[in-house]
Formats: C-alpha cells, sequence, structure tokens
C-alpha cells in the first residue's frame, strides 16, 4: 500500500449517520482508508479527546457581492474564506447577483473574476435571478444549470431585486424542467413598503422600526405563497433564512399535503432578538431581514432543527462595517432604518454557536449537527458525497474540534474584515481546533494558514432533492400533477386529454 499523506488518529469521528472511533487516511487529497492502527503518514495528526467532523458547508453566504449606491460588502473571497476556515467551515456557496438589464452569464463571469484566486476553502455559485428576460429562461439559465449552477434564488422583496409571482412561476418552471433547486427570499414588498412609509411618516425611523416594518405576518404571507407556487409547478424550494413560529407554521402544514419544501435558518433566529436593534444607532449593526424576532420564537426554531423541519443551518453571512461610508452608515452619516444594508457577519461563528447551544445543551445530537451544518446543504446543492462527510473517496475536508474549549466571542479574535460581530461576549463551549481543505491544512488553531487560491471551484450536480414528486400511480389527483396536465392540454390543441 501507498504511503498516506495524513493520517489523523484517535479522534472520535462524527457523520451524519454515525460516530465511530478510527484513523482517517488521506491520500492525494482525498480520504482513501477507514480503520483501526493505519500505517503512518508523513504527517500525523493526534486527534485524541477531540472530535473529528466533516468540515462545515456554508452554503448561504455573500462575499464581494456587487453593491449599489457606494455600498461595499467588508469581506471578498480571500477574508471571507479565511474566516470561514477558522471557523471550523470548508466550503462555502455565494451568489452570483444578475442586475437588471444585465444578462444572468455575465453576473457569473463577473463574479468568477471576483473570486479569481483569493479563496482558501472550495467554493460553489448560487445565481440570483432578478431579470428573467425570455432569453434568460429560454437559453442562459438552462445553459449554466448545465454547467454546474444549479441552483439559484429568488427575491420577493427588494426593488432592485424581486420579481412578482408570474416571473416566479416561470423562473421555478425553468427549475423544474432542469433539475435546478429554487431558494426564496419569502417577503410581501408591498406590505413592507406600506408600513415603512407608514413608520417615516410618524418620524420613526430608529434601526428598532426595521422589526417593526417586518412583522411575522410579511413572513407567514410570503411563505404561503412561494409554497403556494411551488405546490402549482410542482418542484421542490427552499425558504431561506427562516424566523419564527408563524412561517414554520406554513412549513409544516405544506409539509402535512406531502410538499416537498426545504427550509433554512441562520444563528441569529436562535441568539438574537429584536431587541438587539434597539440602544440607537448601535441597533444597526443587528438590521438583516427578516429580522430576528423574540425569545418565544428562538425556542420554536430549536424545536424546527430538533425535529427535522429544518433541512439545514446557514450563515446568512452579510458583512458590512459599522463604521465606515461604504457599510451601515452610508455615506458616513446615520440614516433612517430604510437605509441601511441588510446583513449580519457570521460565517466564522455559525458552527461553535450551534454546536455550543444546539449539542452541548442536548437540543440535536452530533449527528444532526453534521447534517445540518455540513452533510444537508451538500446534498441539497449536487456536492454530496465529494463533500459534507467523512467517506472513502470524498474530499480530505475535516475539522477537529475540541467540545471542552471555552471561548468568549470577540471580534479581535475573528479572522473577517468587519469591524463588529453581533454575538460580542458570547461564551461559547467547543471550537475547531484544526481544518483540513482536501487533506492541507488551513487552520491550526492558532494560525490560518493556508495560501490564497488553495480553494477551488466546485460545478454542482444536480441534486436529487430538487426532483419533483412522483407521480400518483394510484390514480389520484393533487394540483403538483399540473405541469403534466398542461403539457397533455397543449399537445391536445387546447383540450384535455
Amino acid at each position: 500500500m501507498k504511503d498516506f499523506d495524513t493520517v489523523i488518529r484517535n479522534g472520535l469521528i462524527a457523520t451524519a449517520a454515525e460516530t465511530m472511533y478510527a484513523d482517517i487516511g488521506i491520500r492525494g487529497g482525498r480520504v482513501v482508508a477507514l480503520g483501526q492502527e493505519l500505517a503512518r503518514g508523513r504527517d500525523e495528526i493526534d486527534a485524541r479527546g477531540k472530535l473529528v467532523m466533516p468540515g462545515g458547508v456554508d452554503a448561504h453566504c455573500h462575499f464581494d457581492q456587487p453593491m449599489e449606491d457606494g455600498l461595499r460588502m467588508a469581506d471578498d473571497f480571500l477574508t471571507g474564506t479565511r474566516s470561514a476556515a477558522c471557523g471550523g467551515t470548508t466550503t462555502v456557496i455565494p451568489f452570483a447577483q444578475q442586475i437588471k438589464g444585465q444578462s444572468l452569464r455575465a453576473a457569473v463571469e463577473d463574479y468568477h473574476r471576483r473570486a479569481g484566486r483569493k479563496a482558501s476553502v472550495d467554493y460553489a455559485f448560487h445565481m440570483i435571478v432578478t431579470d428573467p428576460t425570455p432569453e434568460v429562461l429560454r437559453e442562459e439559465l438552462p445553459a449554466l444549470i448545465a454547467e454546474g449552477y444549479s441552483s439559484f434564488k429568488i427575491y420577493m422583496t427588494y426593488d432592485d431585486m424581486k420579481l412578482d409571482d408570474r416571473q416566479i412561476l416561470r423562473t421555478l418552471a425553468v427549475a423544474r424542467r432542469h433539475g435546478a433547486l429554487a431558494m426564496i427570499h419569502a417577503e410581501n414588498a408591498d406590505c413592507i413598503a406600506w408600513l415603512t412609509e407608514t413608520l417615516e411618516e410618524a418620524g420613526h425611523t430608529a434601526p428598532a422600526y426595521h422589526a417593526t416594518s417586518r412583522p411575522m405576518a410579511i413572513e407567514r404571507e410570503a411563505t404561503h405563497r412561494a409554497i403556494t407556487l411551488s405546490e402549482l409547478v410542482d418542484v421542490p424550494i427552499l425558504i431561506v433564512h427562516v424566523s419564527g413560529r408563524e412561517a414554520i407554521d406554513q412549513i409544516r402544514w405544506a409539509h402535512g399535503r406531502g410538499l416537498r419544501i426545504y427550509a433554512e435558518t441562520c444563528p441569529q433566529y436562535l441568539f438574537l432578538t429584536a431587541d438587539n436593534l434597539g440602544g440607537g444607532y448601535e441597533g444597526a449593526k443587528c438590521v438583516c431581514s427578516p429580522p430576528p424576532r423574540d425569545r418565544a420564537n428562538q425556542r420554536v426554531v430549536w424545536e424546527g432543527l430538533s425535529d427535522g423541519l429544518f433541512t439545514l443551518v446557514s450563515s446568512d453571512h452579510a458583512p458590512f462595517r459599522f463604521d465606515g461610508p461604504e457599510g451601515k452608515k452610508p455615506g458616513g452619516k446615520e440614516v433612517g432604518f430604510r437605509h441601511i444594508p441588510n446583513g449580519i457577519p457570521g460565517v466564522e461563528t455559525r458552527l461553535p454557536l450551534l454546536f455550543s447551544e444546539g449539542v452541548r445543551t442536548g437540543r440535536i445530537s452530533l449527528n444532526q449537527f453534521v447534517s445540518l451544518t455540513s452533510t444537508n446543504p451538500a446534498r441539497l446543492y449536487g456536492l454530496h458525497p465529494r463533500k459534507g462527510t467523512i467517506a472513502i473517496g470524498s474530499d480530505a475536508d475535516i475539522a477537529i474540534w475540541d467540545p471542552d474549549k471555552e471561548v468568549t466571542i470577540e471580534n479581535g479574535m475573528l479572522h473577517h474584515e468587519v469591524d463588529y460581530t453581533p454575538y460580542e461576549g458570547m461564551q461559547v463551549t467547543g471550537w475547531p481546533v484544526t481544518t483540513l481543505v482536501r487533506g492541507e491544512r488551513v487552520w491550526d488553531g492558532g494560525q490560518f494558514c493556508a495560501p490564497a487560491g488553495h480553494g477551488e471551484f466546485l460545478p454542482c450536480g444536480k441534486p436529487e432533492m430538487a426532483r419533483p414528486r412522483p407521480q400518483d400511480t394510484a390514480g389520484g389527483h393533487y394540483v403538483g400533477n399540473l405541469p403534466d396536465a398542461l403539457a397533455k392540454l397543449s399537445k391536445a390543441g387546447g383540450h384535455a386529454a
């Protein structure tokens, strides 16, 4: 047998399916052996007393995304992936955003230029569809899906990004036809606009009123509408960054109907509340959409993680500096909540927060933790089993954790380029002390040690989880058969066969 490049010994390996003591043999960036007393490797890592898990897959984060009005994200692919690696994440999937009037392919090409040779962990791209012209839907989107960009995001809010229901239906039909996964930001734009205008007329413009302008009813209505559109087209969708009970109730209702509706949540809905938006302009640090709710809703989100309602936990890392004219103070001024850039940093703290308050407290199991943060994201976006697990043939993307390491989160210890963390002062137990990407150390617990450009771009396969439901062969009928009924109608010249 050839020598191993690296052997990880004596650790407790945890995957989404099992937990076991074994050594891991790595060669050529892949896991090639799992067993007891493996032959020595050129590099030996003793993981005694540690947990050995697949590196995290953060499937919802924003790096160097094009911005308007003089805004700029603090993290590019160099600093964003550095922060990810130091938090135990080995794969990230940020967004190539189409600008209205621009082609979708131009957006993807621009994002490749932005990524350049900067990333230290592996990465794929989602697309953001903001201008679904006939050319985009007929030609560009199907071609890009076939080339490995097999997921895209649709917005129901933000004037420069939102699609109307007919545009969403047309775009979902492309996802169904070509095997892509559609992600939906579910908030009702018109309701938000009306509430914002009403608040501003009353002089209520402080950051705290951002939450007031986006109550749970707005997320609930849009979530129900997104589910209905998905049902009409008969295509699975992912509802992103679900914040609380009312949207969760809609997703449970959909699951009761047998619909393939996946759900994502984020640490801000587990650890922050609307109160964090108060305290004057400091509250701008926690302005994100949907906004954090209250502690009662935190408990409901934890229940959804425990009982399997949620498919994954992502960071939704959207990094804007608090002090600075390109971030939370546009033009260097304190502005009304309408004009505060939405988003908070969190790519490095996502895993430690969830491990400490999820696994250590018994809210979720260790295997659920791996599933929510690594395996499910890899499966959902066509990267499994190359990513998201520790198995023969998988990439040697591995995070070694000290489950007893106590850390007080401070912005100065983090590796992003943002000048704050919303989790300042929080105490966690459990932190990754070694991170490997394709068998190479990128974080050794005290030092980031990856060269720029170590990360590789990952074309994504068409995910099994994005397939429509099987047809009802027992003679029953459901609305999900509508696309096939429409196809038959078309072939029959306008009359149902």
